[in-house]
């Protein structure tokens, strides 16, 4: 096996979180000119939620942590519009900022009480609490479900 083999290899069965130095951002954003980079111990040591969900992804119940989408962007000031959300292949989904509200989507960094790594749809999965409202359970809300997410931007 060649050298380049083997470290592809290794680059694929590697969890991303741990390819990431301490401390080096893994979500970027982007509200107009400002750029907001958080790693894993920010995103930790925001106000957190943690629900209960089956997911069409998953099989089984599955309990997911991260930060409300609406505490983002109430700490940038940002009341109405768009938010695009960005995957690490350059995948891409618009979510209204309607969206963000209480006991509604999570940005979330742990699954099942683990940080999720790529392979596992991580490091950070935009998700609805899709068990709680039927309106949660659609192909529109599915498709802003975006996973392996590292970019938000505001879009003007």
């Amino acid at each position: 096996m060649t050298r380049f083999c083997r470290a592809l290899i290794a680059a694929v069965l590697i969890p991303w979180p741990a390819l990431a130095a301490a401390g080096e951002a893994i979500l970027t954003f982007r509200v107009g000119e400002d750029v907001h980079e958080y790693d894993r111990e920010a995103l930790a040591a925001m106000p957190a939620v943690t629900f209960r969900t089956t997911t069409i992804w998953t099989e089984g119940d599955q309990t997911f942590t991260g930060v409300p989408l609406a505490h983002f962007l109430a700490v940038v000031d940002v009341a109405e519009g768009m938010i695009e959300a960005r995957a690490i292949n350059d995948y891409a989904v618009q979510i209204p900022v309607s969206d963000a509200v209480e006991d509604g989507p999570i940005i979330a960094y742990r699954r099942n009480g683990e940080d999720m790594s790529v392979r596992d749809k991580g490091p950070l999965w935009i998700v609805y609490p899709f068990d709680s409202k039927q309106e949660y359970q659609s192909e529109v809300i599915y498709s802003r479900s975006i996973w392996q997410l590292d970019r938000l931007s505001v879009l003007p």
